[in-house]
């Protein structure tokens, strides 16, 4: 049964403070004492702990009626949860079901600069927890002018959410950049209508990153690049073109499988590729709107404020997603089945090779007239191998992957992939496929090794990072 206690917090009607009030610290307190109580599905396992359960949810239904009055735009998600709440404790806290909160809680609808969301659900946060503990977080659109044309022409996606992290429970105190609908507990899977980054979490990260490896490989950052280091509002923005157009990729090209590949197991250097492909559309998307505003430009044309502001972001793009790649998602995280830190090492690799990008005399640096060709030709050759493998099984479209990867970096001495796998293997079932797969099948090259050791600290460093940080 649930414990209803007397309460006397003050209801907040501004969001804009609302990480101030002593509605949100209250919030935060219960959540964060009642995670002690949680099991790993979000349960409270121990009859025990029950009545202190119930206290404590009494305290959070409390604080999101007192935050409620700030946040009239999700009134209908905010009910939803707190019915989601009072169901759960009701049937001596189960597996946590917050299915009608989650159809409620459509953000997608109020994608306006500087709107504020309150969001409370069980849930585990990818690159963060794996626990699905009841999590508290405060969050901010990010949507300028630009951005809202850019989508509402050629770049359309109803999905995507842009976010800024305000406060935030011990979920998103680590690596976590996205707040995804898949990772609620609930009793059923619907048709998920929304997904969000945070990125400002993205844009605080890139920035301490990049600005410590530039200084490690000595490199002479260009202008434009070098901003972004000192102005987290301009990396904010980028950020924000780049992810539009990503998260959009995964949906539309020449596909030979279903896109959500996490939905399948398969072996790890295909969502390397798939992350990559999407990045590189995002690449070469970019490339082509420089084109077209800057000979605007040079015609003598003016371009309007919002066009203006497209052009600059676009030049923007090109230069986060090769450093971000090359600096970041190459060395962060572990060697088991690391996908992002594998398209990291295959872009800088690729680079090398083609001779735009040079690591001489103990100094790194770029021909950058001919980038753009360069990374837009990788782009284009993993489109190739996706538009061949339509009409090929998946076990010749995944050897067929392999081998592009291994034209670009060197597998591990002990692949079996590499030295050609058994027959028993190529007859059978695709497990056997994926279980060949080493856990670090393309090992960090010498470059990346010394890079690494320099930079742990840094990357270590940015875990629960916020924009307000740097």
């Amino acid at each position: 049964m649930l414990v209803t206690t007397p309460q006397d917090l003050v209801p907040v009607d501004d969001a804009a403070t609302a990480e101030t009030s002593p509605a949100w610290a209250a919030l935060k307190d219960a959540v964060v004492a009642l995670q002690a109580l949680q099991a790993k599905d979000g349960s409270v396992p121990e009859a025990s702990d029950h009545p202190a359960a119930c206290t404590l949810v009494a305290a959070v239904i409390a604080a999101v009626r007192a935050l409620a009055p700030a946040f009239p735009h999700d009134a209908d998600y905010l009910a939803a949860v707190v019915a989601d709440l009072q169901r759960w404790s009701a049937s001596d806290f189960g597996t946590p079901d917050f299915l009608d909160a989650l159809a409620a809680f459509q953000p997608q609808r109020e994608r306006v600069d500087g709107t504020r969301h309150l969001v409370v659900f069980p849930m585990y946060t990818q690159n963060g927890s794996p626990n699905r503990y009841l999590e508290a977080v405060l969050v901010e659109v990010i949507w300028p002018e630009f951005i809202a044309q850019l989508e509402a022409g050629d770049y359309g996606n109803k999905l995507f959410v842009s976010l800024r992290l305000i406060d935030f429970t011990p979920g998103y105190d680590t690596n976590s950049a996205v707040l995804f609908p898949e990772t609620v507990a609930m009793r059923e899977i619907p048709a998920f209508t929304w997904g969000a980054i945070f990125q400002d979490r993205e844009a605080a990260r890139y920035r301490r990153v990049v600005r410590a490896a530039a200084g490690i490989t000595k490199l002479d950052l260009p202008e434009d690049a070098a901003r972004m280091l000192d102005d987290q509002a301009l990396t904010e923005k980028t950020f924000v073109m780049w992810d539009i157009i990503h998260d959009r990729t995964h949906m539309r090209g020449d596909l030979p499988f279903d896109p959500f590949m996490i939905k399948q197991r398969m072996p790890y250097f295909l969502y390397s590729l798939e992350e990559l492909r999407c990045d590189l559309t995002a690449f070469r998307e970019a490339v082509a709107i420089q084109r077209r505003l800057g000979g605007r430009v040079d015609a003598g044309e003016e371009l309007s404020a919002v066009e203006g502001e497209t052009l600059e972001h676009a030049g923007l793009v090109q230069y986060a997603v090769i450093f971000d790649r090359i600096f970041r998602f190459a060395i962060t995280g572990t060697r088991t089945r690391n996908y992002d830190g594998l398209g990291g090492q295959l872009l800088f690799a690729w680079m090398h090779q083609r001779g735009v990008l040079h690591w001489t005399d103990t100094a790194l640096a770029f021909d950058w007239e001919q980038v753009p060709a360069a990374v837009v030709a990788l782009g284009e050759a993993i489109d190739e191998l996706y538009w061949r493998s339509i009409d090929r099984p998946k076990s010749a479209h995944w050897l067929a992957a392999y081998d592009l990867v291994r034209g670009v970096l060197t597998p591990h001495p002990a692949s079996a992939w590499a030295r050609g796998l058994p027959d028993d293997v190529l007859s059978g079932a695709p497990k056997g496929y994926t279980d060949a797969v080493l856990d670090d099948e393309f090992p960090l090259s010498m470059f990346y090794e010394a890079l690494d050791k320099k930079m742990r600290d840094v990357i270590a460093s940015t875990a629960g990072i916020r924009g307000t940080d740097d």
